[in-house]
């Protein structure tokens, strides 16, 4: 069997989706997604719902079309993967946003506050998985944020305390990914970049909190944890803070012991010593092979090398290749010749 492929969130939104984004021009050293967001919703009045089925059913005939195995929704209906499940959530003010620094203080930006205890609401995303899940014979993965993320790109006017936070965030994705997986969805992503930024926090609750988003899912569903690196603020912006290259090996025997079944992360803006794949002993890992800021197109043959070099350290069965981060990025076409290329090579392995 050839090895298998997937995506790991967001794709270039189609253009009659009037939803800003992250990736729209300095918007994400904004609040402007963030604010514009139900502004956009009223904008398609009572067409949302067939915009954004139309707009899913697009990107995922396109990962298909590509040779990818796992694909997703593309994120097409979120200003944010993060903020577009905390509307969902008790416990968040959108109204009245509030400036925070972020990045060690490289910009500020307003984001939403907790002012009130967080909790779960009505479950929302086996709709979006639903509708996305008939575009495909595929199956369909799902993205959330995870506690310590949300916690990071939020302000806590509320607990003052990042252990009971993060617990109360855990419980209330919890309920969203049971949700899930009561509802026939097989791949279940939760995204923790703030891992890699902030491995001793990881290590000291974040990897436990990750683990209650787990509680109760039945086996056959595939859990996976994603980490980036960071993200650039524009497309080709090589000189862009990340995370230390050393915070997945403090961060593996952790999470090789964890619940999940997969990790996800990063090795085409900058080859990890694979001697890291060693580390995970027990995990699949989803190893990232094309860049997400650079327009630069990676070739088929290194893509191949790069894949037989990890084979030495973990067996086909436990090796999936995707894209570094999310597309969202590029155009529709440097992002479907990226996705061409890594399917060619995951299946020439």
């Amino acid at each position: 069997m050839p090895l298998r492929t997937t995506t790991i969130g967001a794709y270039p939104k189609p253009d009659y989706v009037p939803v800003t984004d992250w990736f729209t021009k300095d918007a994400m050293t904004t609040s402007r997604p963030t604010e514009r967001y139900q502004t956009a919703l009223e904008a398609m009045g009572e067409a949302v719902e067939e915009v954004f089925t139309r707009a899913a059913a697009e990107v995922i005939g396109d990962q298909v079309a590509c040779g990818i195995d796992i694909p997703t929704d593309g994120e097409v209906r979120r200003e944010n993967y993060i903020h577009y499940h905390c509307r969902h959530l008790d416990g968040f003010d959108f109204d009245k946003l509030t400036p925070k620094s972020l990045r060690q203080g490289a910009y500020t930006v307003e984001l939403p506050g907790i002012v009130g205890p967080v909790r779960a609401r009505e479950p929302f995303l086996p709709h979006d998985w639903s509708k996305a899940q008939a575009a495909t014979d595929k199956p369909v993965k799902v993205t959330l944020p995870g506690p310590m993320t949300v916690a990071d790109t939020s302000v806590d006017l509320f607990y003052d305390d990042d252990r009971r936070l993060g617990r109360d965030l855990a419980a209330a994705l919890n309920a969203e990914v049971r949700a899930l997986a009561d509802a026939g969805c097989r791949y279940i992503q939760i995204d923790e970049p703030l891992f890699a930024r902030y491995p001793a926090k990881a290590l000291a609750f974040g990897i436990e909190d990750l683990d209650r988003c787990w509680h109760g899912v039945p086996g056959d569903v595939t859990k996976i944890a994603h980490m980036c690196c960071g993200y650039p603020n524009k497309l080709d912006d090589t000189d862009y803070p990340k995370a230390d290259p050393g915070a997945y090996f403090e961060l593996a025997a952790a999470l090789d012991r964890s619940a999940v079944d997969a990790v996800s992360i990063e090795d085409a803006h900058r080859h990890n010593d694979l001697s890291l794949l060693d580390l995970f002993a027990r995990k699949t890992v989803i190893l990232g092979l094309v860049t997400i800021a650079s327009s630069r197109m990676e070739s088929e043959e290194k893509i191949r090398e790069r894949l037989l070099a990890a084979l030495r350290h973990l067996p086909p069965e436990r090796l999936i290749a995707a894209p570094d981060c999310g597309l969202g990025f590029f155009s529709r076409e440097i992002a479907m010749q990226k996705m061409t290329v890594l399917s060619r090579a995951a299946k020439s392995v």
